[in-house]
């Protein structure tokens, strides 16, 4: 593959990114409308009717999202709805650029040290990013989930906190991903990839966050927990079909279920040595789990797929990606049975699982094709590694553009 400059692959990314928003934002926003109206209650407080602000979840448990998404998309409000939906897509359209760069950050720290290759790795990230974004524009503009959008996006800063070791970083950002959108309890495993001596610290900052966030309307109004137990239908085309549920709408079990795979899933990675897996398994636990199928479900599986093909291999085509968007975003239009494209997505799921826990892959400073467990991501006070030492003994960063300062004492 011909060289890429510095910036040259972030130049492609957006102008692929542009392309995609020109096709979809005149028929996009099809969700907007339940973001546009949390927006208006969450900010009702003890005005109006008395269903919105800190009762807003007893009285429309249909709204799904979480307080960060309501306070965010209320932000939109004071314009008219056409421009607010269009402003709001082309904000989430730019966070996917942002969750794109701070994956190759990631990478950058991750592999500080090792001699990785950093024209490769903006190979990586440019051809992962390329199946990334239309899926990306699916959930930003086409279905316009603000929720998904924060959750994903917070969860890449999360990321880039593990790499860098900060544990306050790390649970804050996770709780504000729990904070956007439930569903984001997935990837709480990504804790465990820190130091053992940070876990309590980064475990503290993300449950009082999340309880912050929380706690008032559960206290405010009983009838919250309401919303935990909103069902929506079992759609024919659901993983879920394969397992034996045939319920005609979500099954008791189903939520806790998501949530419980996802964790023992994630836990497993970390213990494995593949933390950078910890967002496809969350991601693959709830698509497998999931009654419904709404396309821009993969946005999430994606994102996995995106950290893992950057940060958990150091292979240079990022096949991973570019699999989960054909297999399942590409059965949508090429595969007209509905019970076949359920068995596809269990299908995914089951192999795409296996790979990451089970596949040999080469330890994160092997240079001479060892294979086996991958090393956790480095303590901020370790030493240099491999005589890359910078100024006053820490780490030089690489020479990427996503590179920042070398970590602070």
């Amino acid at each position: 593959m011909p060289a890429i400059s510095q910036r040259m692959h972030l130049v492609l990314l957006t102008a692929w990114t542009v392309l995609w928003f020109m096709i979809v934002e005149p028929h996009g926003g099809f969700s907007w409308h339940y973001l546009r109206t949390g927006g208006e209650l969450i900010y009702q407080g003890s005005s109006g009717d008395g269903t919105g602000g800190l009762n807003l979840y007893a009285h429309h448990p249909e709204l799904q999202m979480g307080p960060i998404s309501f306070l965010t998309a209320g932000l939109f409000n004071p314009f008219p709805e056409a421009t607010g939906q269009f402003l709001a897509a082309a904000l989430m359209s730019a966070l996917g650029l942002v969750i794109l760069v701070l994956a190759g950050r990631s990478a950058a720290h991750h592999f500080l040290g090792t001699g990785t290759n950093h024209q490769r790795l903006r190979q990586r990230v440019l051809i992962a990013g390329l199946a990334f974004i239309p899926m990306w524009i699916e959930v930003s503009v086409r279905f316009g989930h603000l929720d998904d959008v924060l959750a994903l996006f917070f969860t890449a800063l999360a990321v880039r906190a593990v790499t860098s070791g900060n544990a306050v970083l790390t649970g804050a950002f996770l709780a504000l991903a729990m904070d956007s959108k439930p569903t984001a309890l997935a990837f709480v495993p990504l804790l465990l990839a820190l130091p053992r001596d940070r876990w309590l610290k980064a475990a503290l900052w993300c449950a009082g966050l999340v309880a912050v966030a929380w706690l008032p309307f559960f206290l405010g109004d009983a009838q919250s927990f309401a919303a935990a137990k909103f069902a929506i239908p079992n759609q024919p085309a659901s993983a879920l079909r394969w397992l034996g549920a045939d319920d005609p709408e979500t099954p008791g079990w189903v939520r806790p279920a998501q949530f419980a795979l996802g964790l023992v899933l994630g836990g497993l990675a970390v213990w494995r040595g593949r933390w950078a897996a910890v967002v496809l398994l969350g991601a693959n636990a709830r698509i497998v789990l999931d009654p419904s199928v709404y396309t821009y479900y993969t946005a999430s599986v994606l994102l996995g797929t995106l950290l893992w093909d950057v940060i958990g291999q150091r292979r240079l085509v990022p096949w991973w990606s570019w699999l989960a968007l054909l297999i399942l975003y590409g059965s949508v239009f090429a595969v007209p049975d509905d019970s076949a494209r359920g068995l596809i997505r269990l299908a995914f799921v089951a192999v795409s699982t296996a790979y990451v826990l089970l596949w040999p892959v080469r330890e994160r400073g092997d240079r001479g094709g060892r294979r086996g467990r991958r090393r956790p991501p480095a303590r901020m006070d370790e030493g240099p590694a491999e005589g890359t030492a910078g100024a006053g003994g820490w780490p030089a960063p690489p020479t990427t553009p996503w590179a920042g300062p070398p970590p602070a004492r």
